[in-house]
């Protein structure tokens, strides 16, 4: 009984979403991210989505918070891309979403 409790407990902390929240200054941030003009610079294609439900895995797909606490990840949009861990480019439709360099994947558990 004791090992399913814990394992109860522990699901929530391994199921990976993204919700991210922007912060205002680089030390608040998790990850430093920039946006490129072109998919072929990214690293992550990623779709923002309207709810925080749809925001399941890591997979490209983000739900912007209100709150730094609701936040799995905090982000902070740089000005050049050599400031940047991840560089990231928007995408239209939610299938287009995903990692194109899976070395940096780390960055967003």
């Amino acid at each position: 009984m004791k090992y399913l409790l814990i394992i109860l407990f522990l699901i929530p902390l391994t199921s990976y979403s993204q919700k991210v929240f922007s912060v205002e200054y680089s030390n608040q941030s998790d990850v430093k991210v920039f946006v490129v003009e072109y998919e072929n610079q990214c690293d992550l294609k990623v779709f923002k989505v309207e709810y925080p439900n749809q925001s399941d895995g890591n997979n490209g797909l983000w739900y912007f918070v209100d709150y730094p606490n609701q936040s799995d990840k905090k982000i902070y949009f740089v000005e050049y891309s050599n400031q940047s861990d991840l560089k990231i480019f928007f995408v239209k439709y939610k299938n287009q979403s995903g990692w194109r360099d899976k070395s940096k994947q780390h960055l967003m558990y």
